[in-house]
C-alpha cells in the first residue's frame, strides 16, 4: 500500500459516505411528506374507526398523535403500514410521530423538511410531546425553532416546563405517581436458559429481601453447596419463590379474623417440546435442542435435564400432535384441540408483519362458517383481535396457499405472502410461491 495516497483515498470514501447519508435522509423526508399527504386524504371525523396506539398488548383507545392532530382511519393505516414494510405496532407509532410533527409541531416539521433536523431526532421529540395538551405541545414547538441545537436533557426539561405551565393538575399527578414506580421485572430468556431481573423496591422491602436471600445463601453453603456466593444468592431467590408457591394461604376477614378464603399453592406449567432423541445422552445422532413454549426460545437438553431434576417436578408426556390432521367438527365453536394445532402451526398472527403470539390471537374461519366454511384446522387461521376485525369488517382478504402459508390482498390491491419465513411483498406478475 502507498501510504502517501491513504488520506486522499480516505477522504474520497468519507465523501461518498456523506453523500449517501444525505441521499438517504432526502428519501426519508420525501417519505414523511407522502405520509402527511396520505394522512390528509384519510382523516375521519369520529373516534370510532380511528387508529389508536397500543401499549404492550392493550389497545389504549388513545389516537396515534396528540390532541389537535387529525384522526386517521384504522383500516386505511393498516394498508399504509404494510406497504412501508413495518410491524403493525411499530408502524402505527411511526406514522403517529410523523402526524404529530406535521400538525402539532410545525417548527419541528419545517426543520425536518428543510434538512436542518434529522427525522429520527424529530421522532424522539414527538414521543415526548404526544401526551401533552395542544397548548403545551405548541409551547415546546415554539422553543424549538433551532431544534438541532437542543440536547435531550434540555428537551426533557422543556417538556416538564410545558406541563407545569399549561397543565398543573397533570404535573401534580405525575409528582404523586413518581412515589409509586416500584416494579419487579423478569426479562426474556437468553440462549443459556437464564433471565435477568430488574427491580425498583421500597428500601425496607429491598433490605428484607436482601437479608432473606443472604441467609438462605449461607444455609446452602453450610449444606455443602460449593457454588460462588453470587450463584448461591441466585439459587436462594428461586427457593424463596418455590417455597411461596407451595403454600396454601388462608385469608382472614380483616374485622372478625374468620377465614373467608383459601388460596392454594400455585402450580407452574412449562411446556417443553422435545424429540425422542433430545435426551439421548451420548448418542452421536441425538438432537441437543428442545423448545420452551412459554419462553418462545430454544433450550439445550442439559437445561431440560436440570429442570426435570428440580424437586417436586411432575412430568406429563403428551402424544405428538400431527399438524396436518384434518379433524372437522359440525359446529361454529372451535374446540381446544383445533386451537392447539393452529397455535403450533402458525406461531404468530398471520397478518403481514404482525408478530403477536398465536396464543394471544383469535382463531378465524378463513371461509366464514355461515358461507359453508368448515370448522377444521385447514380452514382456521390465527389472527390477533385487531387484524381479525380488519379481515371481517374491511376490504382486507387472504387466501390459504397451504396450511401455514397465506396471501393477503390489501384494499388497494397490494399483495403479501405470509408464512414461517416472514412477510414478503408480491410484485405484479409474480405468483405467490415465488
Amino acid at each position: 500500500m502507498d501510504l502517501g495516497t491513504t488520506p486522499r483515498t480516505t477522504a474520497s470514501l468519507l465523501s461518498r459516505l456523506g453523500e449517501r447519508i444525505r441521499s438517504r435522509e432526502t428519501l426519508v423526508i420525501e417519505e414523511w411528506e407522502d405520509i402527511v399527504t396520505w394522512a390528509g386524504d384519510h382523516i375521519i371525523d369520529s373516534p370510532e374507526g380511528a387508529a389508536t396506539i397500543t401499549e404492550g398488548y392493550l389497545d389504549t383507545g388513545i389516537p396515534i398523535a396528540g390532541d389537535g392532530a387529525p384522526l386517521v382511519s384504522e383500516f386505511a393505516l393498516m394498508e399504509l403500514i404494510a406497504v412501508l414494510g413495518r410491524s403493525p405496532d411499530g408502524g402505527r407509532a411511526y406514522v403517529g410521530r410523523v402526524i404529530e410533527c406535521a400538525w402539532r409541531l410545525p417548527h419541528v416539521y419545517a426543520a425536518v423538511v428543510a434538512g436542518r433536523l434529522a427525522p429520527w431526532r424529530a421522532e424522539r421529540i414527538a414521543d415526548l410531546t404526544r401526551p401533552l395538551s395542544a397548548d403545551a405541545a405548541g409551547f415546546v414547538d415554539r422553543q424549538l425553532w433551532d431544534a438541532s441545537g437542543v440536547g435531550w436533557a434540555q428537551l426533557e426539561r422543556l417538556v416538564a416546563e410545558a406541563v407545569l405551565r399549561f397543565d398543573p393538575e397533570q404535573a401534580e399527578a405525575e409528582r404523586r405517581a413518581a412515589a409509586d414506580r416500584r416494579r419487579f421485572d423478569i426479562g426474556g430468556v437468553d440462549e443459556h436458559g437464564l433471565v435477568h431481573l430488574d427491580a425498583l423496591m421500597d428500601a425496607a422491602d429491598g433490605h428484607d429481601l436482601d437479608q432473606a436471600v443472604a441467609r438462605r445463601a449461607e444455609t446452602l453453603a453450610r449444606l455443602g453447596d460449593d457454588s460462588t456466593l453470587d450463584v448461591r444468592r441466585s439459587k436462594a431467590a428461586a427457593e424463596l419463590a418455590r417455597h411461596d408457591l407451595a403454600l396454601d394461604l388462608l385469608i382472614p376477614d380483616p374485622d372478625t379474623g374468620e377465614v373467608i378464603a383459601t388460596v392454594p399453592g400455585r402450580k407452574v406449567v412449562l411446556n417443553v417440546h422435545i424429540t425422542d432423541t433430545t435426551l439421548a445422552g451420548d448418542n452421536p445422532f441425538a438432537n441437543p435442542v428442545g423448545r420452551w413454549e412459554e419462553g418462545r426460545c430454544p433450550i439445550t437438553s442439559a437445561q431440560i435435564r436440570e429442570w426435570l431434576r428440580t424437586k417436586d417436578t411432575t412430568i406429563i408426556v403428551r402424544p405428538v400432535i400431527d399438524l396436518a390432521d384434518h379433524l372437522p367438527v359440525g359446529s361454529y365453536e372451535i374446540p381446544d384441540r383445533h386451537r392447539t394445532r393452529v397455535i403450533l402451526r402458525d406461531h404468530t398472527c398471520r397478518f403481514p408483519h404482525c408478530s403477536r403470539p398465536a396464543q394471544r390471537c383469535d382463531i378465524d374461519h378463513a371461509r366464514p362458517y355461515g358461507q359453508g366454511g368448515l370448522t377444521c384446522p385447514c380452514n382456521e387461521v390465527a389472527l390477533c383481535r385487531r387484524h381479525h376485525r380488519a379481515k371481517t369488517h374491511s376490504a382486507w382478504v387472504y387466501d390459504i396457499v397451504m396450511p401455514g402459508s397465506y396471501v393477503w390482498t390489501s384494499p388497494a390491491g397490494f399483495r403479501f405472502r405470509v408464512d414461517h419465513h416472514g412477510t414478503h411483498p408480491i410484485h405484479p406478475g409474480h405468483p405467490p410461491d415465488e
